[in-house]
C-alpha cells in the first residue's frame, strides 16, 4: 500500500531480497515526483542498509513498513518492524563482510536514530537535509477539470518570482 502522493509515502512489506529492491525503486520514484532528486541515492541507500538488517536479524517475522515524509526541507525516512531488539553499531574487522550498514546511514544522513514502539517493535530512523530550491512545487491542477486556463495564479506568481534562466545555444557557429 502507497499512501497519498502529498509528502508523505508508506509502503508495507516482507523485508525479502526481492522486496527490497521494489520499495527502493518507490522511493526513488517518490523523491522524484517530490523534485528531490538529489536525495535519490542517499534515501535508497540507507533504505536498503535498513531493510537488509530487518531481512537478516528481525524476529519474529520479516514484515515491516517503510515510511518517507517531507517537512520543511528535512526528508525522514524510517523503517518499523516488530522485533523490540535495538540495533547496535558494531566495529567490523577490516575482513568483515557484514556489520556496516548503520555507520553508512550515519555516514550520508543528517541525523538517525532507534526508538521502540512500546513492546510492539521498533522504529529506526535517518534524515536527510533538502535543500530550499528542491522542496516540492505545488500540485498542478489538470487542464479543463476544475479551471478556467492551464496556468494556476499560484504557479503564474511562483515562476515569476523565480529567477530568469540563461537561455544557451548548442550550435556552433
Amino acid at each position: 500500500m502507497i499512501s497519498e502522493p502529498s509528502r508523505h509515502c508508506t509502503v508495507e512489506l516482507q523485508a525479502l531480497p526481492s522486496r527490497i529492491g521494489q520499495v527502493r525503486r518507490i522511493i526513488s520514484a517518490q523523491l522524484r515526483y517530490w523534485h528531490l532528486d538529489p536525495l535519490i541515492d542517499p534515501a535508497a541507500l540507507g533504505v536498503t542498509e535498513l531493510l537488509t538488517n530487518v531481512h537478516r536479524h528481525a524476529q519474529p517475522d520479516k514484515s515491516c513498513t517503510v515510511e518517507i515524509e517531507l517537512l520543511l526541507e528535512r526528508l525522514t525516512v524510517s523503517v518499523h518492524d516488530h522485533d523490540p531488539r535495538l540495533p547496535t553499531v558494531r566495529e567490523p574487522s577490516t575482513s568483515s563482510t557484514s556489520g556496516r550498514g548503520l555507520a553508512l546511514i550515519a555516514a550520508v544522513s543528517e541525523s538517525w536514530g532507534v526508538r521502540p514502539r512500546g513492546g510492539a517493535g521498533k522504529v529506526v530512523w535517518f534524515t536527510l537535509s533538502a535543500p530550499p530550491w528542491c522542496a516540492p512545487l505545488p500540485p498542478h491542477s489538470v487542464y479543463g477539470a476544475t479551471t478556467d486556463g492551464p496556468f494556476e495564479l499560484a504557479a503564474l506568481t511562483y515562476l515569476e518570482s523565480a529567477a530568469p534562466s540563461v537561455a544557451r545555444s548548442a550550435v556552433v557557429g
